[in-house]
């Protein structure tokens, strides 16, 4: 009897006076699908003045925008903007048998990022020059 005693005030001091707290975040990052991922790193480390056009391509994908500059000469402009969503629920319950107290809240951030880089080729179309600029916000 006293063993049945213990397991039931027990339980329901477990019942009774539960409460959990449940914190989860998301986090949504852009979809990069059928394309590598372009960093001022891989642009760093990847380019170099005298480098075949084609070799740009393969390492950095396809440019945004292909122009031509005064003479005549092709410059490659790759815009990357990404966008990040994290959000934060946290939900709460304490109570005690059938009262109760509940709590729900969220906190959500938004970041942009993003990177253009300028690829000038000379006339045999080899990297003339090549300048980036990074941002987040």
């Amino acid at each position: 009897m006293r063993g049945f005693r213990f397991v039931a005030i027990g339980g329901l001091a477990v019942l009774g006076l539960a409460g959990c707290s449940m914190s989860a975040q998301t986090v949504v990052a852009p979809s990069e699908v059928g394309e590598q991922r372009l960093t001022v790193g891989t642009v760093q480390r990847e380019i170099r003045k005298g480098m075949a056009a084609a070799a740009v391509a393969e390492s950095l994908g396809a440019p945004n925008i292909v122009t031509t500059d005064e003479q005549g000469r092709e410059v490659w402009i790759y815009d990357r903007i990404a966008t990040e969503r994290a959000f934060v629920d946290e939900s709460g319950y304490a109570g005690l048998i059938l009262m109760g107290y509940s709590r729900q809240a969220g906190t959500s951030t938004v970041s942009q990022r993003s990177l253009t880089v300028i690829v000038k080729f000379d006339g045999e179309k080899r990297v003339r020059d090549y300048a980036y600029h990074a941002s987040r916000f």
